[in-house]
């Protein structure tokens, strides 16, 4: 998170501007630059946040901050203290004076998505970790607490993590029913004796569990829905066949109803896609139900035990997918539900029918903090837990430099708003997620048009018909183009300048330099998402205490977005694609090291065979199975051999697909590993297979009509002196501005959004929708001038040398490196490989640079922002104590 002061003295309050990834002036000119109705930035009593999505964030009442992303919360009995699950520790809150009064982190563990519960005395408390433990605590009179113990819940066959999520205790507060999601069950737990008493199978990655009035049933909402049948399509989700549709993405939601008695699924009704956080009232009758994945909450009759009613919670009927409701919380009146849309940053305040089948009306929305997850209501009161909080923004003490991963989570108090209070709320709600700007993204229209580069409206012509969308891994702007003084450039902390990426430096430089552009996401698992699917799910936005169930890349259906991914809408649309390498996970036989493969390439030997292994089964229908995925073991040079090759074979058909995506992962190199190629030889040969690729198609008969768009999908905490989430986007095509720097705001969803304008495709979902456009980057009169590849200037396929060669520094970060676990992207520890990488390129005794990674927004000054917040400056740290 970037927090910021404008220094205008006129302003009474701060203007903030949050992200784990974002925050720049310049956005907040881009958002009211794009819209007339939306005032400009300015205060609203509490502080004004604009994050990665574009939205403003101003939640209502009163807001605490904390090194932890909240995920769940409970509130004592006697209404005195909170008790916040967040995915590190356990915050406790005194709901009265609404402070921090102790910070308990678990033992050696993180937590899991959702599950806490307290005894119904108060004095006990119990919380679910992500790996195969339930933690119980005791709660003292002035309500801190101590660990006291774990219940052993075993993972499938009694071995690994079962990944535990939602707790309910029965009556009487001797039982427990705790969802095992890997296990695909329901345990029954006695919490006083500290023992498992029973697992009940129920659905697919069972979440969160309610228990009737009366102890006797329990219902479960399943986030993969009902077990697999013969026949269905299907595919693997933590070792589970899920059900999916043609996209490859989870196509089921239930609700098991579970006999505790008879210890046995009695009934599986039927809901909306990835149902999470479950309500019931307090007569049992009606069980209310969130499906994160359609944007719905289902009333359930328990006693018919079917769905009586589907209610839409987005603020807009017209919007497309994207508010994701995921948490709820019910009136002790029973006369009102709110609803957590993550989405939307606010609560839906719905009105309930006098017997709940219903909702009589949603009154209006309450704006909240970044991806609220969890609420809770009194009779005078809301609290509400805020995933995202205020983004990667905590400082922690004795530790260098910023990390992406450093979560600052937050949870609101509010008093309950009367009419007129709903209503100023709910107008600031719709605002501030860009309600307005998102419907417009909508719109078609019907006047003529000539063919521009990025049309005004969808379904207006486009002057293109290919696009090339290529993906690379983990780089930040400073680190590649530091050395370009005609943008926001320090050549200080560049580490892959012109000698080692001399195609990225040219393709910027004839084209279009982008300065000021930012990855969304924080790791593969999420930027990923964000470039194929223009979103991110509760699902992995709950799962940073542990990826004990996945870690997605292209694996698990659980994690899509039912809005899909940015093929399948252009597949929809009627055009053509094809994909070279993305979600693949490419196996090497016989096992050989880049240096081997590297060979048997340019000998054109073929001794080297590489496999395929992509998780989407509808991608892989798209796919050029010669092209090779996820491998540190493969070059780039050979990924784009493969295209070329294609490339000519289109030429000859004269037939180019629509849409075609390329993965070029290895600028993600391997750190100095002994054996492994150096770092600069794997960006070099990133940056070769770059300009050869982009050279073939400016010299085909496609290039009048192609435009290329390149991007990083994480910026691996690394080191830029704006801000570590600042990345690098090129784009290139006869349409696209010459020699020219552009320094509009940009991120990845500003990316996919530009594609999909260009194929006239209304955008699917509103967290893309609300992107800015790429429009400055074009111009209307074409440059045909081919791009020449520049050579490489480092050689490929060199190699670490063996650490006992080296000098004892040098030999340190050889041996940090080999135990790099480079299985998937970004297993490693960001902090440690980006040391890595700056010492190989500046040399062992050159201080790292650790007051410029991450997300310190240090490079704000200049335009007129300055940190807010003592607590939240960097601390003091020994720049020549790198180890």
């Amino acid at each position: 998170m970037l927090c910021l002061f404008d220094t205008n003295p006129t302003r009474a309050c701060p203007v903030r501007v949050c992200a784990g990834l974002i925050a720049l002036a310049a956005l907040a000119t881009t958002v009211a630059a794009q819209s007339s109705d939306i005032p400009p930035v300015g205060p609203t009593g509490q502080g004004d946040y604009i994050v990665p999505t574009t939205q403003l964030i101003h939640p209502a009442g009163q807001t605490i901050e904390f090194a932890a992303r909240p995920v769940d919360m409970v509130l004592a009995p006697d209404g005195k203290w909170l008790y916040v699950k967040g995915h590190n520790a356990l915050i406790v809150v005194d709901a009265r004076t609404w402070k921090i009064v102790q910070t308990l982190p678990y033992h050696r563990t993180g937590a899991s998505m959702c599950g806490i519960a307290l005894s119904p005395d108060g004095r006990r408390l119990y919380v679910t970790t992500r790996g195969n433990t339930m933690v119980t605590a005791e709660v003292a009179t002035d309500g801190r607490v101590k660990w006291s113990g774990k219940i052993v819940l075993p993972g499938p066959g009694g071995k690994g993590s079962s990944f535990p999520c939602g707790i309910a205790l029965a009556p009487g507060g001797r039982l427990a029913c705790v969802c095992l999601s890997r296990n695909n069950t329901l345990a029954i737990v006695d919490v006083a004796g500290g023992k498992l008493l029973a697992q009940v199978e129920v659905g697919v990655a069972p979440y969160a569990v309610a228990i009737a009035p009366d102890g006797s049933t329990a219902y479960v909402s399943n986030w993969g829905g009902r077990r697999a049948r013969a026949g269905d399509r299907t595919a693997k989700s933590a070792g589970t066949d899920t059900v999916i549709d043609e996209r490859g993405i989870a196509a089921s939601g239930t609700v098991c109803v579970v006999d505790l008695t008879a210890r046995k699924t009695v009934a599986e009704i039927p809901v909306g896609l990835s149902p999470a956080g479950v309500a019931l009232r307090r007569d049992g009758r009606v069980l209310y139900v969130a499906c994160a994945n359609s944007d719905t909450v289902c009333f359930i009759d328990t006693a018919r035990r079917k769905v009586v009613t589907t209610l839409n919670v987005r603020p807009d009927d017209r919007l497309p997918f994207g508010s994701m409701p995921n948490g709820l919380g019910l009136a002790p009146d029973q006369r009102t539900l709110y609803v957590a849309n993550a989405g939307n940053n606010a609560l839906a305040v719905v009105r309930l029918s006098p017997d709940g089948r219903q909702a009589a009306e949603i009154a209006g929305y309450i704006p909240t903090g970044w991806y609220p997850g969890a609420v809770l209501a009194t009779s005078a009161r809301l609290f509400v837990a805020n995933i995202k909080g205020v983004g990667s923004r905590t400082k922690h003490r004795g530790r260098r430099g910023w990390n992406s991963h450093w979560h600052r989570g937050t949870v609101s108090r509010l008093d309950i708003p009367d009419d007129a209070a709903l209503a100023r709320y709910t107008a600031q709600a719709k605002r501030d997620g860009r309600v307005p700007q998102t419907l417009r993204a909508l719109e078609r229209s019907a006047a003529a048009a000539d063919a521009v580069p990025v049309p005004a409206h969808p379904g207006q012509p486009s002057v293109f018909e290919h696009v090339v969308y290529i993906l690379k891994e983990n780089r930040t702007y400073d680190q590649v183009f530091g050395d370009l003084p005609q943008g926001n450039s320090d050549p200080e902390l560049c580490t892959f300048g012109r000698d080692v990426t001399p195609n990225h430096h040219a393709i910027a430089e004839e084209f279009v330099l982008l300065d000021n552009y930012y990855c969304n996401g924080v790791l593969s698992a999420d930027g990923h998402s964000w470039a194929t699917e223009g979103n991110v799910t509760p699902y992995l936005e709950r799962s940073f205490g542990g990826f004990s169930r996945s870690y997605t890349f292209g694996d698990d259906p659980l994690t899509y977005s039912s809005s899909g991914f940015i093929w399948d809408h252009v597949l929809a649309a009627g055009y053509s694609f094809r994909n070279y390498g993305e979600f693949n996970q490419t196996g090497i036989k016989p096992h050989a090291d880049y240096a081997t493969v590297y060979k048997d390439f340019i000998q054109q030997a073929g001794k080297i065979r590489l496999t395929v292994n992509i998780g989407v089964e509808k991608l892989r229908h798209y796919s050029c199975l010669d092209a090779p995925g996820w491998n540190m073991n493969v070059p780039d040079v050979l990924r784009a051999a493969v295209f070329l090759k294609e490339l000519h074979q289109f030429e000859a058909e004269g037939h180019l697909p629509n849409f075609i995506f390329i993965y070029l992962p290895n600028d993600h190199t391997s750190g100095t590993a002994p054996g492994h190629p150096t770092p600069r030889s794997l960006v070099a040969d990133n940056d070769l297979a770059l300009g050869r690729i982009v050279e073939g198609l400016s010299r085909s008969r496609f290039w009048p009509k192609t435009c290329v768009f390149v991007i990083e999908d994480d910026p691996q905490n690394g080191y830029d002196h704006v801000d570590g989430h600042r990345s690098l986007c090129l784009i290139a095509s006869p349409y696209t501005r010459r020699g020219e720097v552009i320094s509009h705001f940009y991120n990845q969803t500003s990316v996919v959004h530009t594609i999909e304008r260009i194929f006239g495709i209304p955008a699917t979902n509103q967290l893309y929708a609300m992107a800015p456009l790429m429009t400055a980057c074009f111009t209307n009169r074409p440059d045909l001038t081919p791009y020449r590849c520049r050579p490489n200037r480092v050689p490929l396929a060199e190699i670490n040398p063996r650490a006992e060669t080296l000098p004892p520094r040098e030999r340190y970060w050889a041996q940090r490196s080999a135990a790099l676990p480079l299985d998937l992207p970004d297993q490693v520890d960001e902090d440690t490989l980006n040391r890595i990488l700056w010492h190989a390129a500046k040399g062992a005794d050159t201080p790292y640079p650790a007051r410029f990674a991450g997300a310190h927004g240090r490079g704000l000054a200049a335009l007129g922002l300055r940190l807010a917040g003592p607590d939240e400056m960097p601390q003091p740290f020994d720049e020549d104590d790198d180890e």
